[in-house]
């Protein structure tokens, strides 16, 4: 009896296992190949965020007298994948975690969200500009699995120029380090 508990236990923990594993490569198995990371970089976790993209309604650079909902920057709260937070993503962009570690992006790839009304996939590459931690290692960083956070559809007419809309949005963050 105990060796098939021993037994059951075993092969309980390896699925539980397997799956986890399968988690972790799952963003990757859906991600178009212009946003994948380089050969020389290697998983180091997803970090789902939730938060807001603000927009401000404002002049065109292009047509003078029309108007439009330009980005402002994001605002959002980091989790690890059991919802415990773990750091804020705003403006910059920046990703810093509670241990002070921080990093910022630059955009490298983007790609269409498959969802209607997301924002769009990115690859970015990330430096460090905070202290050593949890993030300071970071050297690309994937936003996928977007939900919502695109500018307003609506029009912004002339009398809204200045007023900001704050969009809500999820995506998955995936981090990358070096070799």
């Amino acid at each position: 009896m105990r060796t098939t508990r021993a037994y059951v236990s075993l092969v309980l923990a390896l699925l539980v296992t397997g799956c986890a594993n399968m988690d972790a490569a799952k963003p990757m198995a859906s991600v178009p190949d212009r946003l994948k990371p380089g050969p020389n970089e290697v998983f180091l976790m997803v970090i789902p965020a939730k938060g807001v993209q603000i927009y401000e309604c404002r002049v065109k650079r292009d047509q003078p007298g029309q108007y439009e909902w330009a980005f402002v920057a994001p605002e959002a709260a980091l989790f690890d994948t059991r919802g415990n937070p773990i750091g804020r993503h705003y403006a910059g962009p920046h990703w810093e975690s509670v241990d002070g570690s921080k990093v910022v992006g630059t955009v490298k790839e983007r790609a269409d969200a498959p969802l209607a009304n997301a924002i769009p996939w990115l690859l970015l590459n990330a430096k460090s500009t905070g202290s050593k931690g949890a993030f300071s290692k970071v050297s690309s960083i994937q936003r996928v699995n977007t939900v919502g956070g695109a500018a307003p559809a609506a029009n912004c007419p002339q009398a809204s120029a200045g007023t900001s809309a704050r969009i809500d949005y999820t995506a998955d963050y995936t981090l990358f380090v070096a070799r």
